[in-house]
C-alpha cells in the first residue's frame, strides 16, 4: 500500500513531537515553517532555565488547564512522567528543580535539546521546508503556500501557535483565515501576563519592583501559592499568572476583577490575631515587621487601605493580612503576555482535534483555544497533543 502524505504546516513543540512520534512507515510527512529556521518559541521559552514540563502527580497536573477535560485525553496518553522518559532515551536527561519545575540537566543548552529532537526526526525522514508559509486553501486537500505554490496532501496538521512572542512569528494572523472557511474561532487575549492596578502614586513611588513572598491569591474560586512582583502597571508573577482565567473571566463580564492576598497563608486569621495582642512591640507596625516578618510594600499596602484607627485596631489589621482586597482594572498587552488564550474554538474540532467541517485537517498546540499557567504546563499539553495525535493516525 502506497504511503499517505501528511503536511504539518508550523515548526513549534507540537509539530515537531507529532512528527517525532508518527508512524512514518504509513505517512510521509513534511513540516511547512514560515521562518528560516524551526522552533524559534521553543529557544526562547529556554531563556532563563528551559522548564520542559512539571512533575506533579498527573492527577493533579490535569486539574491546571482551563478547561481540563478537553485535553485529559492527550496528558494521559503522553504524561509528564512519558516525557521525561524520552527525553532520557534520546539523550536529555531531566532534573527536578525546587519548585518541582522539570528541567534538563544542568549544562544542557535548548539549542541541544532541540538539535536532540531534530536528531530524530531526520532519523526518520521527515522533511522540511522553510520560508514556506501557509495563506489558505485552493480545496480542501490542496494548501497555498507563499501565494502561488500549491501542495496536495491527503491529511494536513496545523500548529501554528497562538499570538504571544510575535518576534517569532508567532502572531496569530492566520485566525481569519480559517473563520472566513467557515471555521469557528475565538478572538485572541493575553494569558500568563501582568495585571493592571490603580495603586495608590505615593506606594507606588516607594515600592515598585519589590516582591511579594509566599502569599497566595484568591479570585473566584481558586487560590495560588506564589510570589509576585509590584510594578507600576500592576502585578505579575507566577503567583498572579496562574489566576488568568478567573481574572480575564470577571474583567471580561464587569470591567474589573476582584482578588484576595494572603500574606500569611501559613496561619489562620486567628494565631496571627494572637500574635498581634501577645506582641510587645510599640505598634503594630514594629509587631507586621518584627513578629510577622511582612514586608516594607506589605505594611505600606496595609496602611494604604486603612485610617489610623483601623490600622491600630488588631482584629482589623489580621483580616488585612489574612484576606487583603485588591481591584484588577486591566492586563497586558498580547505582546507583552507570555500566552494566549482563543484561537480556534475548541467545539470546532472532534476529539481527536479534527476539523470538524475540514475533514483531515488537524489542529494542535497554543493555536487552540485552551488556557495553562506557567510552570512547565503550556509545553507539556503542546508536546502531549503532537503525541496524542500521531498515535491517532498511526493507528487508523
Amino acid at each position: 500500500m502506497p504511503k499517505q502524505s501528511i503536511a504539518v504546516i508550523g515548526g513549534g513543540p507540537a509539530a515537531l513531537f507529532f512528527a517525532a512520534f508518527v508512524d512514518t512507515d504509513k505517512f510521509d510527512v513534511t513540516i511547512y515553517e514560515k521562518n528560516k529556521q524551526y522552533g524559534r518559541k521553543f529557544l526562547v521559552a529556554g531563556k532563563g532555565g528551559f522548564n520542559l514540563t512539571h512533575s506533579e502527580k498527573i492527577e493533579t497536573f490535569i486539574q491546571q488547564y482551563t478547561p481540563s477535560a478537553f485535553l485529559e485525553p492527550a496528558l494521559r496518553s503522553f504524561t509528564n512522567d512519558d516525557l521525561c522518559s524520552w527525553f532520557e532515551s534520546i539523550g536529555i536527561p531531566t532534573i527536578i528543580g525546587s519548585s518541582k519545575r522539570v528541567y534538563p540537566e544542568k549544562g544542557i543548552k535548548p539549542i541541544e535539546v532541540l538539535e536532540a529532537i531534530l536528531n530524530q526526526l531526520h532519523k526518520k525522514g521527515i522533511q522540511f521546508k522553510f520560508e514556506h508559509e501557509w495563506i489558505g486553501w485552493k480545496d480542501t486537500n490542496e494548501i497555498v503556500i507563499n501565494n502561488q505554490a500549491v501542495f496536495k496532501a491527503d491529511k494536513v496538521v496545523f500548529a501554528l501557535g497562538g499570538a504571544s512572542w510575535p518576534i517569532t512569528g508567532s502572531t496569530g494572523n492566520w485566525l481569519n483565515i480559517f473563520k472566513n472557511n467557515g471555521v469557528d474561532v475565538v478572538p485572541f487575549l493575553p494569558s500568563n501576563c501582568a495585571f493592571q492596578v490603580d495603586w495608590d502614586k505615593k506606594f507606588i513611588a516607594q515600592h515598585e519592583g519589590q516582591p511579594l513572598k509566599n502569599c497566595t491569591i484568591t479570585c473566584g474560586n481558586k487560590t495560588q501559592k506564589g510570589e509576585g512582583v509590584i510594578t507600576k502597571f500592576g502585578l505579575e508573577g507566577n503567583v498572579i499568572y496562574a489566576l488568568s482565567p478567573q481574572i480575564r473571566e470577571q474583567l471580561n463580564s464587569s470591567g474589573s476583577a476582584s482578588i484576595s492576598i494572603d500574606f500569611k497563608p501559613t496561619f489562620s486569621e486567628i494565631e496571627v490575631l494572637q500574635k498581634l495582642n501577645s506582641s510587645n512591640q510599640k505598634n503594630n507596625s514594629e509587631t507586621l515587621k518584627k513578629v510577622l516578618k511582612l514586608s516594607s510594600a506589605q505594611i505600606a499596602l496595609i496602611k494604604s487601605t486603612t485610617t489610623k484607627e483601623e490600622f491600630s485596631n488588631s482584629k482589623i489589621i489580621a483580616k488585612y493580612i489574612k484576606q487583603f482586597p485588591l481591584s484588577i482594572i486591566g492586563t497586558a498587552t498580547i505582546d507583552e503576555a507570555i500566552s494566549t488564550v482563543g484561537g480556534i474554538d475548541r467545539n470546532a474540532l472532534s476529539q481527536t482535534f479534527e476539523i470538524k467541517n475540514l475533514p483531515n485537517q488537524f489542529c494542535i498546540g497554543e493555536m487552540i483555544d485552551w488556557d495553562a499557567p506557567t510552570g512547565g504546563y503550556l509545553l507539556q499539553a503542546c508536546f502531549s497533543m503532537g503525541n496524542f495525535l500521531a498515535k491517532i493516525l498511526s493507528q487508523d
